[in-house]
């Protein structure tokens, strides 16, 4: 999914922001996020999560469903 992940971050951007975050080396974020599968989707506003999503998804789908969320 990383070459999806980097198309739809360009394509996002200045909007919104994409990130990812290595659960293994980040393992109490992970738990924090209640993360259980990889790779799972979040979106913050403020600070607050608005929505989640598990499962790998090509880079239109993720822009799609991002942009449907903001």
């Amino acid at each position: 999914m990383a070459p999806a992940f980097a198309r739809a971050a360009r394509e996002l951007e200045p909007t919104v922001r994409l990130a990812k975050v290595d659960t293994e080396s980040q393992q109490q974020l992970a738990a924090r996020f209640n993360i259980r599968s990889i790779p799972t989707l979040a979106i913050f506003r403020n600070g607050r999560e608005i929505a989640r999503q598990s499962g790998a998804v090509d880079a239109a789908t993720l822009e799609r469903w991002v942009r449907a969320q903001i």
